[in-house]
């Protein structure tokens, strides 16, 4: 009986790691997608919401080394699987991916993972994966993977133009939000997430530029030209 496989995905800032992540779950058998960054998205989603912060300097300094395992735990947020991905869940009430994705929470939680204290968080997640591996195939999508999770069969950094990533979030945000903001935002997290560590490359990652591919498809048709051979025993190439 062949073992399952764990695949990590982190990319820049809008560069489409969650649509390339979603185009694998269809391509792996027996497969389920961790959004790793929704963990950190919930827990800060709920902790602003709590402690009705303001502005991201205050959030800032009440971040400051703070566990973020324990906030999670005292605020009831949950990750569950439902379908083929995981979810969060705040006191017993999902919470809709479009306010965990919002702009807002997305550059808050860069601004809390810079300053807080992650490690029993992530030690968390591992234990997680640990346990699905023992069940599925593992889509892995976030920041930090090899530091949560060494034991990818592949680890891959997506990449993209500046331009590129910001035509893409605009488009995600159907206008909310305007393409000056949004690209101050994407620079603002990108010198936060790199300041964090989080773009950290390892001998196993692999950086693949995907601003000419025009959907999420060919971005993963192109990905997988740079998986190892034991992808054909696994990945439907050609979906």
């Amino acid at each position: 009986m062949e073992k399952n496989i764990a695949i990590g995905i982190e990319g820049l800032v809008g560069s489409g790691k969650t649509s390339i992540c979603k185009e694998l779950l269809d391509r792996i058998p027996n497969s389920i997608l961790i959004h790793g960054g929704n963990f950190y998205r919930g827990i800060v989603y709920a902790y602003e919401q709590k402690k009705k912060i303001k502005n991201f300097d205050e959030l800032s300094q009440k971040t400051q080394k703070i566990d973020m395992k324990d906030i999670m735990e005292k605020l009831k947020v949950q990750f569950k699987v439902k379908g083929k991905e995981t979810v969060v869940y705040v006191d017993g009430k999902e919470i809709p991916d479009e306010e965990l994705q919002s702009a807002h929470n997305s550059l808050a939680v860069s601004v809390a993972s810079h300053v807080a204290d992650n490690q029993a968080l992530f030690q968390y997640i591992h234990d997680m994966i640990e346990k699905l591996k023992k069940e599925y195939n593992l889509i892995i999508s976030g920041r930090a993977i090899m530091e949560i999770y060494p034991d990818v069969e592949e680890h891959i950094l997506v990449t993209a133009s500046l331009e590129e990533r910001v035509r893409r979030k605009w488009k995600q945000y159907q206008g909310k939000i305007s393409e000056e903001e949004l690209t101050e935002n994407i620079i603002k997290r990108d010198k936060l997430q790199e300041a964090t560590g989080f773009y950290k490359k390892y001998d196993k990652t692999k950086v693949i530029d995907v601003t000419e591919c025009k959907n999420a498809k060919e971005s993963t048709d192109k990905i997988l030209q740079y998986f190892g051979e034991w992808a054909n025993k696994y990945i439907t190439l050609n979906a």
